[in-house]
């Protein structure tokens, strides 16, 4: 069983390569998942039963998730001090336990298409099966949906799905261009036609889809902002002897001269945890200095910091959260934390934000500051500023597509909604590592399923601006300080997945499933 394991664990190890761009031209990632994923539907249509089909998945998504996960290892061993054999252990463990949802998916697959199920009968099983059980890992555990497949489409044909079906469309519309080309080329008579002719117009389609604009249009006036990448090392960031070094790092960037001629920015954005300490740790004079040098730009600033706040119940309230506040705040009033704008994350990470019940011992063995939070509400008010109103959200929270959605729409008040996403970040945790582009993918989806521009302030990168239909306009280098100052111009109007979320996508996966099973059923009797 292991020595026929081996090529379909090299397939899923090529699969994970789609989503990390590094020297490969862009155009050649969606080739590689497809083709990575046609290896897989080929290998599950040739197997003899379900049992065979969920081995093979298994394998290939334990190749996926180990090679596309490697840089959890740099988290728990190089900045979380866990012994090597534990943070080594911990991602083969990890890349083992979700490969059991693509093995699932594919003895789903193989089950609903058994004998006289036909061609495309199979290829809608496993498109279905596939695309399912990514929609599963999303939310499971509270969910980590990172390498969804639909993330290595955001330069091919297959990204027009994007904003009427989200990233779960588009690894549906992948899985079935890829069962669809594994079955053309080692199926028989007309059912190889058939299956490649219906891979070719899920692309055409998508290609098609690419250019509609669904009705957004430009919001307000574009606004100017500064864009903040201090570069501080992740086993510096914490150093109580080098934290007021930080401090007056982010603060001098913040304030330096523009390289753009006139430019005078509306906000200055600093990324997550900028300021390394609780807001009541840092004293009203220190504060005064972050306060004159908005006040002496006229600008807005906003940082990523953890706040300590009463809570509704008298105690204490501990948030990852991003503060706003302009020249005439008061210092006394951001120490105690009555600040004029905030965003508190909602989605919080295991482990590194909250300690999942049972992993206390865990959580032990790492070093992790700052480790147990609070959870912020689901819908927050977005931050207006200059006639633009902008939704943040933190670090992962982008991977979820669906949550983003409450911010785009009116308050309870009738607040607007959000005209541009802001996303602050540290991927310091996981060194020069693929954790980076990947991220920088999973925002750019976000973009192309919302129909607005994104940008990204972090410490060591993807730092960067992308527009509403997922086209990264600037970036600064990685591992680099640097600020990039920019202008951006927010956006107004609804794609269908804005309206719909989820909903049409996994409808679309439930009749795959439903339709093949049907399929089969009739045509065996």
């Amino acid at each position: 069983m292991i020595r026929r394991g081996w090529p379909l664990l090299f397939a899923g190890g090529l699969h994970a390569l789609a989503f990390a761009p590094g020297p490969l031209p862009v155009w050649l990632l969606p080739l590689i998942q497809v083709l990575a994923l046609a290896l897989l539907a080929g290998a599950v249509w040739r197997a003899s039963g379900p049992r065979a089909a969920a081995v093979r998945g298994w394998w290939f998504g334990a190749g996926t998730f180990a090679v596309g996960f490697y840089w959890i290892f740099i988290s728990l061993h190089v900045y979380g001090e866990m012994a090597v054999w534990l943070a080594g252990l911990a991602v083969v463990l990890l890349a083992a336990a979700l490969a059991v949802l693509p093995a699932l998916g594919m003895a789903l697959a193989r089950r609903l298409a058994g004998p006289g199920s036909g061609g495309l009968g199979f290829v809608a099983a496993f498109a279905g099966g596939w695309a399912g059980t990514e929609w599963v890992r999303g939310w499971i555990f509270t969910g980590f949906p990172w390498l969804n497949a639909g993330y290595a489409h955001v330069d091919g044909p297959l990204s027009g799905y994007a904003p009427v079906l989200g990233v779960h469309g588009v690894a549906l519309a992948a899985a079935v261009v890829a069962g669809a080309f594994a079955l053309a080329a080692c199926g028989r008579g007309p059912a190889r036609v058939r299956a490649g002719a219906a891979g070719l117009i899920v692309l055409a389609l998508g290609a098609g889809l690419s250019v509609a604009r669904w009705g957004i249009e430009p919001a307000g006036r574009p606004i100017s902002l500064r864009l903040v990448q201090g570069n501080v090392e992740q086993s510096n960031k914490f150093d109580p002897n080098l934290i007021l070094d930080t401090l007056q790092r982010h603060l001098a960037m913040s304030t330096q001269p523009s390289g753009v001629a006139g430019f005078s920015p509306d906000l200055v954005v600093l990324p997550e945890t900028a300021i390394p300490l609780f807001q009541d740790q840092l004293p009203a004079p220190l504060w005064q200095q972050w306060i004159d040098a908005a006040g002496a730009q006229g600008t807005a600033l906003a940082t990523g910091i953890a706040l300590h706040t009463p809570g509704p119940d008298g105690g204490s309230r501990y948030t990852n959260s991003v503060i706003g506040f302009t020249g005439d705040a008061d210092p006394n009033d951001l120490v105690n934390g009555r600040v004029p704008y905030r965003y508190d994350k909602a989605h919080l990470v295991p482990f590194g934000e909250f300690v999942p019940t049972g992993f206390r011992w865990f959580v032990n063995a790492m070093v992790m500051p700052m480790g147990d939070f609070d959870r912020g509400a689901k819908r927050q008010q977005p931050f207006a500023i200059a006639g633009q109103h902008i939704a943040f959200n933190i670090c992962y929270e982008d991977v979820f597509g669906e949550e983003l959605l409450p911010a785009l729409r009116p308050g309870p008040n009738g607040e607007p909604g959000a005209t541009l996403l802001a996303n602050v970040s540290n991927l310091g945790w996981f060194g020069d590592s693929w954790a980076l582009p990947q991220h920088l993918r999973i925002a750019r989806m976000r973009s192309l399923e919302l129909g607005r521009p994104s940008i990204r302030a972090t410490n060591t990168g993807v730092t960067g601006v992308i527009d509403s239909r997922g086209r990264v306009q600037a970036v600064l280098p990685t591992h680099a300080a640097g600020v990039l100052d920019t202008v951006v111009q927010g956006t107004t109007g609804w794609t269908p997945y804005a309206r719909w979320g989820n909903a049409a996508a996994l409808t679309l996966i439930a009749m795959c499933l439903a339709g093949a099973g049907l399929r089969s059923r009739v045509r065996f009797r």
